[in-house]
């Protein structure tokens, strides 16, 4: 009896190993639900994207070409209550800031003082001169009655080229000390810092009482933007794609502080003077930009895209329609043999290959000509392509319902993942 109870046991209990075996190896696959999405027609707009910042079209950088502390800042002309500072409106001539003049004024008191001088001898030498040449009148009339020895008329022929020459240096000193005063005078005009434009300050770099040195470099006190009704966006574009880029390009560009709104602007300048981080290389793209209502701002980080091609009312595909590829077993029964080319010889048009659905679970090659991208859509056209075509772009399982691109079911790999082993041919779960 115990026997017999063991062998009906033993006996279910390999039936339920081989019915689980079967459900697990023999079990239909479940069936394939492709994602699609359908051609549409639309304006294209191909770009190059890329970031800069905004600048002032002309900045001023007002130094001091004299020595001292800052005594004071000017006026705003706009307000006579407040002094200079950031984001102040000058004229050309405002007063910036006063530095002490003490020692320039003293300066100037000594120039004035040596020019008087200077003065001063040329008269009493002017007054030798008039002097000698009266002796030498007077010893040249005593030649002839040889009443004046040949050394003594000698010495008042000298006398006369010296004192001549005396007249000569006190001129020469009058033009010196005149200079030096001209230069004291300069000096003195130097301690009050003029705006040499009509401008907007956008830094101020002193502060009352800052000691500011003048040696090889002239210290920067005040930075002024020109005229801020335009600016210029510097865009860093990376050399692949500086190639496509040329002056009077439009261009349109963001800044995260007014979000959705759209500036616009033209390429005015490529410059030469490229730059080159961790192995990159930019390009400086200067777009200027009209800013009349004064909304933006200097220095704001900008996300540029230059318009290189728009492309009217043509039929555009998902990028991710020409990048699936089925396998083996979802290709239609007429088309397995088949291998549809995705380009031509070279100079042809660009081709690629759409899949659209051929039956249940199956799909068919479409070969179309590919035009302008913009990296999410491309523009397409070819035989059977039409508006409200519907192509696949990916596939959703049982796995996946909702078709992303991460569920088990979408049949893309990642390459970077090893695969699961592989179980023998035959092998069970027991």
């Amino acid at each position: 009896m115990k026997i017999t109870l063991l062998v009906l046991a033993l006996t279910g209990a390999a039936g339920a190993a081989g019915a689980a075996y079967y459900a697990v190896h023999n079990a239909p696959a479940p069936r394939v639900a492709f994602r699609t999405a359908e051609v549409r027609r639309g304006d294209l707009l191909s770009s190059i994207s890329a970031t800069g910042t905004l600048e002032p079209e002309e900045v001023v950088d007002v130094g001091a070409q004299v020595m001292g502390s800052i005594l004071e800042f000017g006026q705003d002309p706009r307000d006579p209550t407040k002094s200079i500072d950031y984001g102040s409106a000058v004229e050309k001539g405002t007063v910036l800031a006063r530095i002490d003049p003490t020692l320039y004024e003293a300066a100037l008191a000594q120039a004035e003082a040596t020019l008087e001088r200077s003065r001063a001898d040329q008269d009493q030498s002017d007054a030798k001169w008039m002097l000698s040449e009266k002796e030498w009148k007077r010893a040249q009339s005593l030649v002839p009655k040889n009443a004046i020895s040949p050394t003594d008329l000698d010495t008042a022929k000298a006398n006369v080229l010296v004192a001549k020459a005396g007249v000569a240096l006190c001129k020469a000193a009058i033009r010196q000390n005149e200079a030096a005063l001209s230069t004291a005078k300069i000096n003195v005009g130097y301690t009050t810092i003029k705006s040499p434009v009509r401008g907007v300050i956008v830094d101020r770099r002193v502060n009352v009482g800052q000691t500011v040195v003048a040696s090889l470099n002239a210290p920067s006190l005040f930075l002024i933007a020109k005229d801020l009704r335009r600016m210029q966006v510097w865009a860093s574009v990376n050399e692949a794609d500086i190639g496509r880029i040329h002056p009077g390009m439009p261009a349109t560009f963001t800044v995260d502080t007014y979000p959705g709104e759209l500036f616009r602007g033209k390429v005015s300048q490529i410059r030469l003077n490229a730059s080159m981080t961790q192995n990159i290389v930019t390009y400086t793209v200067v777009v200027t930009t009209d800013n009349t209502g004064g909304k933006l701002l200097p220095y704001l980080t900008t996300n540029v895209q230059f318009e290189v091609e728009k492309r009217p009312s043509v039929l555009l595909v998902p990028n991710a329609a020409l990048r699936w590829k089925p396998e083996a077993a979802q290709l239609d029964a007429a088309v397995q043999d088949a291998s549809p080319r995705s380009a031509d010889s070279p100079g042809a048009p660009d081709r690629g290959v759409v899949w659209v659905r051929a039956g249940r679970g199956t799909v068919r090659p479409l070969a179309v000509v590919t035009g302008t991208s913009d990296g999410t859509v491309t523009e397409v056209s070819g035989d059977g392509v039409k508006e409200g075509l519907s192509v696949v772009i990916g596939e959703a399982g049982a796995n996946n319902p909702k078709g992303d691109d991460n569920g088990d079911d979408a049949k893309q790999k990642n390459p970077f993942l090893p695969s699961p082993p592989k179980m023998p041919a035959g092998s069970g779960p027991f």
